[in-house]
C-alpha cells in the first residue's frame, strides 16, 4: 500500500520531512556559528598573544632574542626577521589594524599580503574552503628591527562522526519519526471516524450519531454530520410513510372494484378487467414492499444462512417450483431475518418465473471473509448493458421479462436495497451457453 496514498501519511511525511529539514538546518547554522566563535577568537586571543610576544621581544637584547623564539611556546605564531620590506605605514588589514590599535604608536604594524600564502601551511592554503586565512604582518620595533610576524587560523575541528554521535543521531531521527507517526494519526483518527461513519451512513441511516469530541473543527464537524444524517433520515421516513400510505389506501377501493368487476355480464370484458386490476394490485403490494425495504425497523440478529436458505427453497419446491440447494452448513451472518427471506426469495422467484428453474448454492471467501450466495437459472439471460439497469425501479426489459410476465420491475430493487442494508452486494453473470448467476455477497458474523 502507498503510504503516500492516505492523508496520514501525507501528514506524517511532512511533519518528519520538516524537523528533519530543521534539523539539518539548525546544524548548519551551528558550524557557522562555530566557524563565527572561530574568527572573534584570533581576533582576540590571538591579537593579545601578538602582544605579548612582540613586547617581549621589543624589551629583549637583539642576541636573546633568537633564543628566545627557540624556547616560547608558538601557540599558531610563526615570527622570523624581515630584511628586505617595504613600508607604507598603513595597515591593509582589519587584523592588521587591530594589532596597530594594540601596541601602539610605538610600533608600526602592516599587513605583508603578499607573503600570507607562501607562509601559510599546505593544507590551510585553500581560500575557497576556508574562511580564515593565515595573516602575515610586518611590525618595527623600537630599535628599527623589522620582524615577520604569521599568524595561523585556529584549526578548524573535524565533525563529530563518531559512534556515539551516530547512534545519539538515529536516537534523534527514530524519536521524530516516532513522535510525526504519533502526531499524524492522531490528527487523521477523527477524519477515519468520520469517513467510516459516511461509509456506514449509505449501508444503514439509522445508525446512531457521532459522539461529538476532539477539537472544536472535528466537533463542529460532527455536529454537521450528525444533523445531515437526522435529516436525510427524516426526508426517507416521510418519502416512505407517504409511499406506504398511498399503497395501502389503494387497496380499499381496489378490492372494491373486484368486486363490482364480478358483476359484469361479459365473460370476456371481465376477465381482462380482473387481469388488469391484478397487475394493479401487485404493483402495489410490490411498491408496499419496496417502502419497506428501504425503512426496515426489524432488529438484526445473527443466523445460520444455511438453514434460512433451506427453508426458503422448501417453500419454493412446496408451491410447485423447480428449485434445488447444496451448500454447506455454518456460515453465520448478522442480519435481518425476514428482510433477508425476502430479498432470497425475490430472487429466487425471477430464476424460476424467467429461467425455469433455480440453482441455489453457497460458496466461503476467506480472503474477503465472505459468504456468497449463488442463483443459477437456465433462461436467456440479461445483455451486459443492461444488468446494472434491472437494479433501478419499474425497469423492465423488452424480452421475456416484461409487463407480460407478470413483472413489475421492483423485485431485483427490493433485494438490492435488502443487500446494501446488510454492507452485501448483488452482482449478475450471464452464463455459458446460456442462463444467469446472480451473486449475493454477505458479510461473514
Amino acid at each position: 500500500m502507498n503510504i503516500l496514498a492516505s492523508m496520514w501519511g501525507r501528514v506524517f511525511a511532512l511533519l518528519l520531512l520538516g524537523v528533519t529539514v530543521t534539523a539539518g538546518l539548525t546544524s548548519w547554522l551551528a558550524l557557522g556559528e562555530r566557524e563565527k566563535t572561530l574568527s572573534q577568537f584570533r581576533e582576540s586571543h590571538t591579537i593579545d598573544r601578538v602582544e605579548q610576544l612582540v613586547r617581549a621581544l621589543d624589551v629583549l637584547p637583539t642576541e636573546n632574542r633568537a633564543q628566545f623564539l627557540a624556547t616560547a611556546p608558538r601557540l599558531g605564531l610563526q615570527v622570523t626577521k624581515l630584511t628586505n620590506h617595504s613600508n607604507t605605514g598603513l595597515p591593509r588589514t582589519e587584523y592588521a589594524r587591530a594589532v596597530s590599535e594594540r601596541l601602539g604608536k610605538n610600533f608600526a604594524v602592516y599587513s605583508l599580503a603578499e607573503a600570507a600564502d607562501e607562509s601559510c601551511p599546505h593544507d590551510l592554503r585553500d581560500k575557497q574552503k576556508r574562511r580564515l586565512q593565515c595573516e602575515a604582518l610586518g611590525i618595527t620595533l623600537n630599535d628599527g628591527t623589522t620582524l615577520k610576524l604569521v599568524v595561523m587560523p585556529p584549526r578548524t575541528p573535524p565533525p563529530p562522526v563518531r559512534q556515539d554521535f551516530i547512534q545519539y543521531l538515529m536516537i534523534l531521527i527514530i524519536s521524530i519519526g516516532i513522535l510525526a507517526y504519533l502526531i499524524a494519526r492522531m490528527t487523521m483518527r477523527p477524519l477515519q471516524q468520520m469517513a467510516a461513519a459516511a461509509s456506514a451512513l449509505g449501508q444503514d441511516i439509522n445508525r446512531p450519531a457521532l459522539n461529538e469530541q476532539g477539537s472544536s473543527e472535528i466537533r463542529q464537524a460532527t455536529r454537521a454530520f450528525n444533523a445531515m444524517q437526522a435529516q436525510i433520515r427524516q426526508h426517507i421516513a416521510q418519502r416512505t410513510h407517504m409511499l406506504a400510505a398511498i399503497t395501502h389506501d389503494l387497496q380499499t377501493p381496489l378490492t372494491r372494484l373486484r368486486l363490482r368487476l364480478e358483476k359484469v355480464q361479459d365473460t370476456d370484458l371481465k376477465d381482462r378487467l380482473i387481469g388488469d386490476l391484478s397487475a394493479m394490485q401487485m404493483m402495489i403490494r410490490e411498491g408496499l414492499d419496496l417502502a419497506r425495504s428501504m425503512d426496515s425497523q426489524e432488529q438484526r440478529s445473527v443466523l445460520d444462512l444455511h438453514s434460512l436458505l433451506d427453508s426458503v427453497c422448501t417453500d419454493a419446491v412446496d408451491a410447485g417450483q423447480d428449485v434445488r440447494f447444496s451448500g454447506q452448513p455454518g456460515y453465520i451472518v448478522l442480519a435481518r431475518p425476514q428482510a433477508l427471506r425476502r430479498c432470497l426469495t425475490n430472487l429466487i422467484d425471477n430464476a424460476v418465473k424467467y429461467g425455469h428453474f433455480a440453482e441455489v448454492s453457497l460458496e466461503h471467501s476467506q480472503q474477503q471473509h465472505q459468504v456468497h450466495v449463488l442463483v443459477r437459472d437456465g433462461g436467456p439471460g440479461i445483455p451486459e448493458e443492461y444488468q446494472q439497469q434491472v437494479f433501478e425501479p419499474f425497469f423492465r426489459l423488452e424480452t421475456s421479462r416484461s409487463r407480460d410476465s407478470g413483472g413489475t420491475g421492483l423485485g431485483m430493487t427490493i433485494a438490492q436495497n435488502i443487500a446494501q442494508q446488510h454492507q452485501g452486494t448483488l452482482q449478475l453473470r450471464n452464463l455459458s451457453p446460456q442462463g444467469l448467476e446472480v451473486r449475493l455477497s454477505l458479510p461473514l458474523q
